[in-house]
């Protein structure tokens, strides 16, 4: 007996703002899954950062995917793993990762805020890209890189 075809994934909507956003909520997917890792092999420490960090994604992704459903696009699923750019196990990987998600983050919230046509849509970008940059700043503090903070985040520029 083999198990049926699982759902086709939901296409990427060719209107750039929706495209911005589709893509902004498939990050996030990936952040959360990285923060599990990052859990396992974080101090106790930083506990309350991943705790944090965690949260706020989660509330980004649930936004984005509110925002998708009511334009009638449905939002991108999440994979059932993720590539990791480098071994995690321990807790300096651990942080490394974290700062990489957030920067991974800060780019697609970037993104949101370049395509937005909706003042919403803005500000909730700029919330998010916001809450990247404070966060990959705490993490690269965790790390003792310096400096702790980029110019534009989520950008080259």
């Amino acid at each position: 007996m083999t198990s049926p075809d699982p759902a086709p994934s939901p296409s990427r909507p060719s209107d750039a703002a929706d495209a911005a956003l589709f893509d902004a909520v498939a990050v996030e997917h990936g952040v959360i899954y990285g923060y599990g890792l990052v859990s396992a092999h974080s101090t106790p420490d930083s506990n309350q950062l991943v705790s944090n960090s965690l949260a706020g994604h989660r509330e980004l992704r649930e936004e984005g995917i509110h925002r998708l459903a009511e334009r009638k696009v449905t939002p991108p699923i999440p994979a059932l793993g993720y590539q990791l750019p480098f071994v995690v196990d321990d807790p300096t990987g651990a942080a490394k990762l974290a700062v990489r998600m957030e920067e991974d983050s800060a780019v697609a919230w970037r993104a949101v805020l370049e395509r937005a046509t909706a003042g919403d849509d803005r500000e909730l970008a700029v919330t998010a890209l916001t809450r990247a940059a404070v966060s990959a700043a705490r993490w690269r503090a965790v790390l003792g890189v310096e400096p702790i903070t980029v110019a534009f985040p989520g950008g080259n520029d």
